[in-house]
């Protein structure tokens, strides 16, 4: 998982991890959150996956993935299922949320108003919905969200559609909503690759924090 490592304000280590293994990245996740003490800066790590399918705790069998040859891995994050892939920019939020003193459900919002005002940038209207954390963008999804929280400290965090081929959503009721349509920012106009677009939530989400 060579990276490179760069500041983005005071306390946070920002990762660029380029494509980078779903597994190896969620054990190198689960063990910053565990080994972690009072004095670890936060850490935001920005990457793609190659195709896998991953489910939430809150994941029925019932949706999906149906038919695929594409990996499945259970997880400790909330929400359902979803898909990662080439093209799909993720963002990693290793956040020390009691250190912050930030409530969990204020930081759901934090990280869907962050892809929100990136939106907002290039002219398109982002919303969010009650009950169905994410980013929304006429009724399709554009954007995932899923945390898990523990001893008061965030990982996992939010993947945005930038430019990939989205036909591995048909396999599955994208985070639990059948028929739920999904989007990605090349549909909507925004002239985009993947690592910009990354680029950009992290700078966002950094700024957000700064003010939180």
């Amino acid at each position: 998982m060579a990276a490179v490592l760069a500041s983005l304000g005071p306390a946070i280590a920002f990762r660029r991890l380029g494509r980078a293994d779903y597994l190896q990245t969620l054990e190198a996740m689960r063990a910053y959150t565990r080994d972690r003490d009072a004095t670890t800066p936060d850490a935001l790590w920005l990457l793609e996956h190659p195709p896998v399918y991953t489910l939430g705790q809150g994941s029925r069998s019932t949706h999906g993935p149906r038919g695929s040859g594409v990996p499945v891995v259970r997880v400790e994050r909330g929400g359902q299922v979803t898909y990662h892939g080439p093209g799909q920019v993720v963002l990693y939020t290793l956040i020390d949320l009691a250190r912050r003193a930030i409530k969990v459900r204020a930081f759901v919002r934090l990280l869907e108003d962050t892809v929100i005002d990136v939106l907002a940038e290039h002219g398109v209207a982002g919303e969010c919905r009650p009950g169905a954390p994410g980013v929304y963008v006429n009724g399709a999804k554009v954007a995932a969200l899923g945390i898990r929280v523990a001893r008061g400290r965030a990982f996992h965090g939010l993947a945005l559609n930038v430019d990939m081929d989205l036909s591995p959503f048909d396999a599955i009721d994208p985070c639990g909503y059948p028929g739920l349509r999904v989007t990605q920012t090349r549909n909507l106009g925004l002239a985009l690759t993947p690592a910009q677009a990354g680029e950009r939530l992290a700078a966002v989400l950094a700024e957000k924090l700064a003010h939180a």
